[in-house]
């Protein structure tokens, strides 16, 4: 090994040790179950790390045989496949999607949906909900929608990915996971890797995990429980892999559609999924099945994925060559270890100091003391000693930061009645905190200037609670009317009001856009049922 290789090994041995702290430290504080990790440059496996466990129960650690699902990756596969029909002259992606697919429909007063429009995320299409096991009913169920105007804006569908696969099964008369090992698998040499999530697969993967509770934000002591099954094979996302041979996969993007047995893609196939096509928001940009941004400066490209139990990341730095997979059998964040560690191995290499892992941001715990009143109850709120307390009458409730990091102005209590919801403090413009609400409830500080009384249509009193369905991606929510709006608030603490839209309500964070909320079947005062269409149904249940 010559003296360069030896400092390029030593470098790289030292980058390796500075991840494996920053992952056990994480791991540490959000008692995450295992994290399977692939490091590679554009030639070879640079390294993989398996850390913590594939089955808890069972006390089985993760290996680099541990399969795990990653989907929303798999959003890549798909555009290729349709990339590498183009370049075989077999499809248009500016052709309208019933070109291949007849009976797909939607409401719609714009121009028809394109194969183009479905992989940029512009077709205008609902998010999509995976209420059916077979992805031909959901997207069947498309035809109850109104869609927004194609092209406009991004709006991240995974029923639109869906589309794709079925327009794909059209075209080759295959189904989607022979396509996928066909066309990208079997060529890479990714032989640790399968085309679609069956029952056959089960023994191979990593056990996902999800929040013991599913209708409260988590907290580190709550622990976790089996994922529920799930079979499937649709192209939104339905492949697994081991971190290594995803890696594979990851060395192609950054050869420019090279593998190490030839090409997958044509350079202007590879020029044209790498391109910015749509912006999910500032400095967002998406190309075809890749985000394609900068950070830092840098260029970068790959993407996130999740399913039930698993949450994934496929991140590579154009410039440097190097690429990182993270794998987490939980529903926990991996972008924070993908960047530490892409960031970690880039400067050893490059002959720079390793990064500092990042500072927890710090919260002035004194700007939420005072009083808060909702015209009935008073509480305060006190900073002791570094410990948030709130008092209500002789009870002292501790108020912990919600999230890992911490989440500025929002907190929890360990409190029984009142750990169904966040805490959150509202600020003025200004950026003065002017109130406190948790679920229905809103205490005004005594320096909030504003109005106090709010009106609300009588019919709205119907819909406040909790509504549930079997889904294991949202499996409930709750409605409340708070400040004259009505208000859906998500089991992780996030929350959205419903904007009136005709007979039923549309998310005030996209009030143009094509997802509605209906509220109907009331019985005795109380709506039975909220449902989206063409997506979803959830029932009231009798808990709060």
């Amino acid at each position: 090994m010559s003296v360069c290789a030896q400092q390029r090994e030593a470098a790289l041995a030292a980058a390796l040790e500075h991840i494996d702290q920053f992952v056990s430290d994480s791991m540490q504080a959000q008692a995450t179950p295992g994290v399977a990790l692939a490091i590679t440059d554009r030639e070879r496996l640079l390294a993989t790390r398996n850390y913590g466990f594939a089955n808890l129960d069972a006390n089985l650690q993760i290996t680099n045989e541990t399969l795990f699902e990653f989907g929303s990756i798999g959003k890549s596969f798909t555009a290729i496949c349709f990339l590498q029909l183009v370049e075989e002259g077999v499809v248009d992606l500016h052709e309208p999607v019933t070109t291949h697919l007849p009976w797909f429909s939607v409401r719609s007063e714009y121009e028809p949906i394109t194969i183009h429009h479905l992989l940029t995320h512009t077709s205008g299409l609902i998010g999509g909900s995976d209420f059916s096991p077979d992805q031909r009913c959901e997207v069947w169920a498309l035809r109850e929608t109104v869609a927004a105007r194609p092209g406009a804006m991004a709006r991240y569908s995974n029923v639109g990915y869906k589309v794709l696969g079925l327009v794909l099964e059209a075209i080759t008369g295959k189904p989607y996971r022979q396509i996928v090992e066909e066309r990208i698998l079997s060529p890479l040499g990714m032989s640790e890797s399968a085309g679609a999530i069956t029952n056959a697969l089960r023994p191979r993967l990593a056990v996902g995990y999800v929040d013991y509770y599913n209708d409260r934000p988590w907290r580190p002591e709550h622990g976790f429980v089996p994922a529920p099954w799930l079979e499937t094979n649709t192209a939104d996302g339905c492949l697994a892999a081991t971190a290594a041979d995803l890696a594979i996969y990851l060395r192609m993007l950054l050869n420019g559609g090279v593998g190490s047995r030839g090409r997958i893609l044509s350079k202007e196939s590879f020029a044209a999924m790498t391109t910015p096509h749509a912006e999910f928001g500032p400095g967002e940009p998406y190309g075809y099945g890749l985000a394609v941004g900068e950070e830092d400066g840098r260029h970068r490209i790959g993407h996130g994925g999740g399913m039930v139990g698993y949450i994934s990341s496929m991140t590579g730095d154009v410039a440097s060559g190097i690429g990182v997979i993270v794998f987490k059998n939980s529903m926990q964040s991996t972008s924070a270890i993908a960047d530490f560690a892409l960031r970690s191995i880039i400067n050893a290499l490059a002959g720079d100091p390793l990064p500092d892992a990042p500072a927890t941001p710090e919260i002035d715990l004194d700007e939420y003391s005072g009083s808060y009143c909702d015209g009935t109850v008073t509480i305060s709120v006190v900073d002791e000693a570094g410990t948030l307390n709130l008092l209500l009458g002789s009870e002292r409730i501790a108020l912990e930061p919600m999230s890992i990091p911490p989440e500025p102005d929002c907190f929890l209590a360990r409190h029984p009645a009142s750990e169904l919801f966040p805490f959150r403090f509202l600020r003025s413009e200004a950026g003065c905190v002017e109130g406190l609400v948790h679920g229905a409830t809103w205490y005004p500080s005594a320096e909030y200037e504003g109005p106090t009384e709010f009106a609300a249509p009588a019919a709205w009193e119907a819909y406040p609670g909790h509504y549930r369905s079997y889904n294991p991606w949202t499996p409930g929510f709750r409605v409340v009317l708070r400040q004259g709006a009505l208000r859906v608030i998500y089991p992780n603490g996030a929350e959205s009001i419903l904007k009136p839209d005709g007979d039923g309500f549309r998310l005030d964070d996209e009030p143009e856009g094509p997802e509605r909320f209906v509220f109907d079947t009331v019985i005795d005062g109380q709506a039975l049922r909220a449902w989206s269409p063409g997506s979803e149904t959830y029932y009231r249940v009798f808990t709060p």
